[in-house]
């Protein structure tokens, strides 16, 4: 068996990596405003009690003047410059650093404001009624605004909700809110709840779900959060963004959940088709499914009708895959593949050799096709016998003849299904039959099923051509 050094897995990692840092959605740092926004176009008639007002009158005046105080004027300042360091940071050490200095920063904010933090806790015992615990729920966001004081803000906004007062509809918003403030504190058990009562409030803006669903993926628990992020894009269909589905196939990858995996990817690539796309859906499923040789074949052949090949390792492991002494046409055809691109070279050991075999066999091999056809179409022919001669005509680019001998290969008893049907929808789409291709893919079960699921949604890329 032809034998090569290590590859890099680079490109995998690369693909990995982009996908990884792709961002679902902002956490919602614009929810500052929107609160009081909201508050002013959809302010519910109050009636506080008189207990509660009367220390309305000095809370409101305490805040108002501590906004206008240079000092914290000056300290909100510190904090704006910090956060636009923490951005342009680049490394993670210059993350760290920059990311302890907000921190400080906040801190300093927020000692003073301490005054103002007391006289709010005092006004709990007042805070009786649903009208008193809503404009006390607005004071406790006030103040997190001003102090840059995330958990305040949640604070305000949970109490607020929790008076009652709001209309449904934008106490399920107000919700949304609370469950972005707590996925950015990293409270995902919080986050999960408010998000889960703003969807079922019919909140349904800003990927709510796909937030809902990294609530449960950053809090390692990988699939709960794919069925939510699944439920999510079949509900967007062919709007689905990508950056959800190279999300989702990531995730399942480092989970090493193969069916998940091989189904964001098949949903990645039927609506976004491009050569990084089919690149990373094939490199995942390679990497977890561990497919020997014979099943590694067909997914490396999806590669190179999609053309997705990104460096040496990819031809190199089609070749082995192969193997220049079954099927030389077919290595050798990717050996050129390979040396034209570049990212093969001729003073490469492992190429030269696999080389000179594959051409050294060539036209006996080709020589020797109308015997295989011969002795598979005999009476009593063995599936064996049947299957090597379809994958031949395969290997040489005839997909009318290979399709009609694994459809005979179908027939015989002890046959390996997943294999033939798989070779059998590789032949059907190579010719056009596209809903022949398709119907056969889905019959396919067990460890070929997600690689079949990618070579379906290669099919639906095709313009569907006559048959020859």
């Amino acid at each position: 068996m032809i034998r090569s050094t290590p590859v890099s897995r680079s490109v995998l990692g690369f693909a990995l990596a982009l996908a990884s840092g792709t961002v679902l959605i902002a956490t919602p740092a614009f929810a500052k405003d929107k609160p009081a926004q909201q508050a002013a176009s959809g302010q519910p008639k109050l009636s506080p009690s008189k207990p509660f007002m009367a220390a309305y009158g000095p809370m409101k005046t305490a805040l108002d003047n501590a906004a206008k105080r240079q000092d914290v004027i000056d300290a909100k300042a510190a904090v704006a410059t910090a956060a636009n360091a923490v951005n342009a940071a680049t490394t993670k050490t210059a993350r760290a650093a920059a990311r302890t200095n907000y921190d400080a920063t906040v801190k300093a904010l927020g000692d003073k404001l301490t005054a103002e933090k007391t006289q709010l806790d005092q006004m709990a015992g007042v805070a009786t009624t649903p009208d008193d615990k809503y404009i006390y729920g607005q004071f406790y966001f006030q103040l997190g605004k001003l102090a840059e004081d995330k958990v305040l803000q949640r604070k305000g906004l949970a109490m607020t909700v929790d008076s009652g007062k709001l209309a449904p509809d934008v106490a399920a918003e107000y919700n949304f809110f609370v469950g972005g403030i707590s996925y950015d504190l990293r409270d995902f058990a919080t986050a999960r709840t408010a998000l889960q009562a703003a969807i079922a409030g019919g909140y349904n803006k800003n990927d709510v779900q796909s937030l809902l669903a990294e609530s449960y993926i950053n809090d390692n628990q990988p699939a709960e959060g794919l069925k939510v992020l699944q439920a999510a894009i079949a509900k967007q269909g062919k709007a689905a963004p990508e950056d959800w589905l190279r999300r989702g196939e990531v995730v399942a990858y480092n989970a090493k959940m193969v069916d998940q995996a091989g189904q964001f990817g098949s949903q990645l690539v039927a609506n976004y088709p491009t050569t990084q796309n089919w690149a990373l859906s094939i490199a995942v499923l390679r990497d977890l499914a561990r497919y020997p040789a014979q099943d590694m074949v067909d997914l490396l052949r999806l590669m190179d009708r999609t053309n997705s090949y990104l460096e040496s390792r990819d031809y190199v492991e089609y070749v082995q895959a192969a193997d220049p002494r079954r099927s030389p046409g077919e290595a050798l055809k990717v050996l050129n593949k390979g040396l034209a691109s570049g990212k093969l070279n001729t003073s490469d050991v492992f190429v030269t050799e696999a080389k000179n075999i594959a051409t050294g066999r060539l036209a006996q091999d080709k020589a020797s096709l109308p015997g295989l056809e011969r002795d598979a179409r005999a009476a009593g022919a063995t599936p064996v016998v049947v299957m090597a001669a379809a994958d031949a005509f395969l290997s040489y680019d005839q997909p009318a003849k290979a399709a009609e001998l694994f459809q005979l290969a179908l027939t015989k008893p002890g046959v390996d299904t997943a294999r033939a049907l798989t070779r059998l929808g590789i032949a059907q789409t190579d010719m056009g039959q596209i809903a022949a291709a398709q119907a056969t893919f889905a019959k396919i079960e067990g460890p070929r099923k997600p690689m079949a699921a990618l070579w379906s949604a290669y099919a639906s890329t095709k313009a569907a051509t006559p048959a020859q």
